[in-house]
Parts: C-alpha cells; structure tokens; sequence
C-alpha cells in the first residue's frame, strides 16, 4: 500500500468516527444533527471502519433502520472490491 493511500484512510476513517462522536453528542444534547446522508458519504470515501467503530463503541445507530441495512451494504461492496483488488 502506497504511503498516501495509508495516509488518506487513516484520515477518512478518523473524520468518520469523529462524524459519528459529534452526532452522538448533538443527539445526547438535542443540537443539530449531521445528515445521515454524510454519515454514509464518509463510510463510501472509505471510512468504514471509522464507521463501525463509532457505531459500535459510542452505540450510536445501532438500531436506526434503513441506516444500519445501508451501513452494513456499503461495507460489504467495500470488503468484496478490497477481496477483488487484492486477487490482482
């Protein structure tokens, strides 16, 4: 893996949890939300595990629906190309 492209993903992930800690947050205190829409733009730029992580150690959208059927499909199209891109 090329330097960049390390360095891009482990900055996309960290914007992505650090989207789900600031949703979190503004739930927890009633303030404006962040759109789900950019919670699941950020998961597709490759933030997934940035996202799985925020949703499973701040427990946030665990159970929201369509939200969590989406999460999980953006994270299998990603896992399938990793599994493609690596059998090249």
């Amino acid at each position: 893996m090329s330097r960049e492209l390390a360095l891009y993903l482990a900055s996309i992930n960290l914007a992505t949890f650090a989207a789900f800690w600031a949703d979190k947050q503004a739930a927890v205190h009633r303030h404006w939300r962040i759109a789900e829409r950019t919670l699941l733009m950020l998961t597709a730029l490759g933030g997934w595990a940035g996202a799985l992580g925020g949703q499973l150690l701040l427990r946030h959208k665990t159970r929201k629906e369509p939200f969590r059927t989406l999460l999980w499909f953006i994270i299998a199209i990603e896992a399938l190309a990793l599994i493609g891109w690596s059998q090249l």
